[in-house]
């Protein structure tokens, strides 16, 4: 079985207020994947700690990969003497190889009324047992959902096109005769295609009723079900049985509520095996899903 997690930390404030970052270590423990969204790097809410940082040494031999939407600077200087960079983002941490990744910023609106952030989409693809799959993490704008529609277009863009569009490096290699006529493109160049294998997994801050859920999962028929395009996506909570009314991963005006979901491409939908919510983490304002997906 592989086993996934994705958690929106808040930067590691629980509930009570308090930061505390090894609650959040100790909530995912065991993952194959973790997927984490709010993750800070020199805020002074979070003791200007570098949160990836310490999230990486917590797990190691993961390989990682982070993505900023919010990158600034602090004014500040490590023990180094480099300026610090106030950045807050989604962190990625594997235990197989990250073979590629990248890393989309999602449409924004300017306000000049409720808050505003960059939101990102980090695309990290990993191999398990022969089968290499893109996970997509990210985190959606919570100021409304025709905000976040543009953004969910943006990310079942970017999940389509990737066949078409190719790895990172790709194509013939050219060979420059200044150097020993050697091909310095191919320092472990992967030749194979982009998989259309993906998960999308993350803090999406949108309800199942929603348009943009729609836009992920397909319509309901009248006939029954929902209508997937066979380059869609499932919810795995109600792939695996999850209550269509339950699951509820946060709460929105003090009214529980479901947030945060783990997508999986239609090729990969037989492999769900389960599919829960840690109700007993208390490192964040939102808890930890879990996926368990058959080799």
């Amino acid at each position: 079985m592989i086993k996934i997690v994705t958690y929106n930390i808040q930067f590691g404030q629980g509930r009570d207020g308090k930061v505390d970052i090894s609650r959040i270590v100790d909530a995912v423990q065991g993952a194959d994947v973790i997927a984490l969204q709010e993750v800070d790097r020199f805020w002074a809410r979070s003791q200007m700690a570098d949160q990836v940082d310490v999230l990486v040494n917590a797990f190691p031999g993961y390989d990682h990969a982070f993505g900023a939407g919010v990158d600034q600077a602090t004014g500040g200087h490590g023990a180094d003497g480099r300026p610090q960079r106030r950045q807050f983002g989604n962190l990625f941490l594997s235990r197989e190889p990250i073979e590629y990744c990248r890393h989309h910023l999602l449409p924004k609106s300017a306000s000049i009324g409720p808050l505003s952030i960059q939101r990102t989409a980090l695309e990290c693809a990993v191999t398990f047992s022969g089968t290499r799959i893109r996970f997509i993490n990210t985190h959606l704008t919570h100021l409304c959902s025709e905000t976040r529609v543009p953004q969910v277009k943006e990310l079942l863009r970017i999940h389509k096109q990737a066949p078409h569009e190719g790895l990172p490096v790709c194509g013939a290699i050219e060979v420059n005769p200044l150097r020993d006529g050697g091909n310095y493109w191919a320092e472990g160049l992967m030749s194979e295609g982009v998989s259309a294998n993906a998960i999308m997994l993350g803090d999406f801050n949108c309800t199942p009723g929603a348009p943009e859920y729609e836009l992920i999962t397909g319509p309901i028929s009248p006939y029954g079900g929902r209508v997937t395009h066979p380059l869609g996506f499932v919810d795995g909570w109600g792939y695996a049985g999850g209550d269509p009314d339950g699951g509820f991963t946060a709460d929105v005006k003090k009214e529980p509520a479901r947030l945060d979901y783990v997508f999986v491409s239609a090729g990969l939908r037989e492999r769900i095996a389960k599919c829960w919510v840690d109700d007993s983490a208390q490192g964040s304002d939102h808890q930890p899903v879990w996926l368990e997906l058959a080799d």
